[in-house]
């Protein structure tokens, strides 16, 4: 039996191959592939941003962790490494949930934590470098057999097939009329400078991030929902390094190697679930705002498991 999936970003290439692995054949149909998806341009740090219901997300993102270690230990995935990072609050915090499940998760004493903050934790979780990645998982997706067709669809109603996943992203907001599914604009900046260990203000309001990678450090952001600009802008490319040289003085503007803009997906909770329409099933995988890296797999895999439930009443 064949299985369409919408879309052909991280969570539409990640499900195609859990599902080719399971036996199904499928199907991908996309407006866009790589290198022009907004998953190229995520900065690709594992953490649940923006994403909700946490007693789900904490779940999913958690496997995904699990699974990008998978990656970089076992199938020696030289795109994935793992770079220690430093979140700062402004007030005292529980720890995350998901925290209990990293190897590496400690609290950051008095004089770790810089001028303005009161609190904050170190940890370690996994950069991806997108630009590779992503053609990785369409050469994994194929080599397992996976088909791709370059298509647009209105509406979820024109896509052909029995079985559909709807991995379609922002796409949402037009092809099931989803009008909950706003963008959340997020612009970049390359910098060819490693500043050792990653620091972070993860509070949309605030957003900062210096992400250490292999090739460049990737300086953010802003968290602009409701904005579907693409181009870049001067005043928030000044924005976002005035934020980022408060967290990490030595940043040197000269080594400035470009910016980016991507439109997040963004839904007050993620959409996974069931649908039946008449004879179809329609499994809905959107809505991950600024975690759908970190929530990959682990959505992934429970599409596969509402497949399997369909798979045994057959």
């Amino acid at each position: 039996m064949e299985v369409i999936v919408i879309g052909a970003g991280v969570s539409g290439l990640s499900t195609g191959i859990r599902l080719l692995e399971e036996g199904w054949n499928v199907k991908i149909i996309t407006e866009k592939m790589s290198p022009d998806t907004v998953s190229d341009t995520a900065a690709a740090w594992w953490y649940p941003f923006l994403a909700e219901p946490i007693e789900k997300t904490n779940r999913w993102s958690s496997e995904t962790f699990d699974e990008l270690l998978r990656l970089k230990d076992i199938e020696g995935l030289e795109c994935i490494t793992m770079r220690k990072g430093r979140e700062y609050l402004e007030n005292i915090s529980e720890p995350p949930g998901w925290s209990v499940d990293l190897p590496h998760f400690r609290i950051l004493s008095k004089d770790e934590i810089l001028e303005g903050y009161k609190f904050g934790w170190e940890m370690e979780a996994p950069v991806i470098e997108m630009h590779l990645y992503m053609p990785w998982l369409l050469s994994q997706f194929k080599n397992l057999g996976g088909v791709i067709e370059l298509q647009r669809f209105d509406s979820i109603e024109d896509v052909p097939g029995e079985f559909i996943v709807n991995c379609s992203g922002l796409g949402a907001n037009l092809l099931c009329e989803d009008n909950t599914v706003i963008p959340v604009r997020g612009q970049v900046i390359y910098i060819q400078q490693d500043p050792g260990f990653g620091r972070f203000d993860q509070q949309p309001k605030t957003l900062t991030y210096t992400i250490p990678r292999r090739d460049v450090t990737v300086l953010g952001g802003t968290a602009q929902k409701g904005d579907w600009d693409m181009t870049i802008r001067e005043k928030d490319t000044e924005y976002i390094l005035s934020k980022c040289e408060a967290l990490w003085p030595e940043l040197d503007r000269s080594k400035i190697l470009g910016t980016a803009v991507g439109l997040r997906p963004s839904r007050y909770e993620v959409r996974l679930e069931e649908e039946k329409d008449n004879s179809r099933t329609i499994i809905h995988n959107y809505g991950h705002g600024g975690a759908g890296v970190t929530l990959s797999w682990g959505c992934a895999d429970e599409v596969v498991r509402l497949m399997k439930i369909n798979r045994q009443i057959l």
